[in-house]
């Protein structure tokens, strides 16, 4: 499934960054051309580029991660993101309010309890309308992430990947590659019994 955006001009310093990303080991313009970062104002050039905590590219357009902190703001300019989906009920940290607000970037949050195991509980319409958000093309470029990218982000790209038609032991094997021993029964049966059809509209002209 495609989640079109429209297409950058590549610059040179945007070049550059695509570079040092590869350098960390995470290509993820190579084949997505319209995918490409805007340049970093002076101020902002130079020094290292840093992911957040499990940070991935999900598709076209939808990153996740866990909580990103002052030493990966460098790094999430680089994807010129227009939102970011938090999964969790706490107050997002001040210093990340101002980094969005600086950047123009919008923040959707859905306060989901970091509850664990045997009484976690996964609200299914919370669910929903963040995904209804993460599939909106106007908010994208858009990263999701609760607090350390592994049960929340998880669930929430799990679902997503039911959407895009996957098959359930591949939704588990992601959900895995991330939560690895924290791994939850609960969240993979939330992911199983979770109904898409609801929102398959959404992507129906994707």
């Amino acid at each position: 499934m495609k989640l079109e955006v429209p297409a950058r001009q590549r610059s040179q310093d945007a070049e550059q960054n695509d570079k040092a990303v590869g350098a960390l080991g995470i290509d993820l313009w190579k084949n997505h051309p319209t995918r490409l970062p805007l340049p970093l104002p002076e101020a902002e050039a130079g020094g290292a580029l840093v992911p957040p905590l499990n940070f991935a590219m999900v598709d076209d357009g939808i990153f996740r991660s866990g909580l990103p902190d002052a030493d990966n703001f460098r790094f999430l300019l680089s994807l010129n993101l227009r939102s970011i989906v938090y999964l969790c009920p706490e107050p997002y940290p001040e210093e990340n309010a101002r980094f969005l607000w600086q950047n123009g970037i919008e923040l959707h949050q859905f306060g989901i309890e970091g509850s664990k195991e045997p009484l976690a509980y996964i609200p299914e319409e919370t669910i929903r309308e963040a995904l209804k958000v993460i599939l909106d093309v106007r908010n994208q470029p858009v990263l999701i992430h609760c607090k350390r990218g592994k049960h929340r982000t998880g669930c929430v790209v799990g679902c997503l990947r039911k959407l895009q038609k996957w098959c359930l032991s591949s939704v588990f094997d992601e959900y895995l590659h991330f939560a690895a021993a924290k791994a939850r029964s609960t969240d993979q049966r939330f992911m199983e019994l979770f109904d898409a059809s609801s929102l398959m509209h959404l992507t129906a002209s994707q």
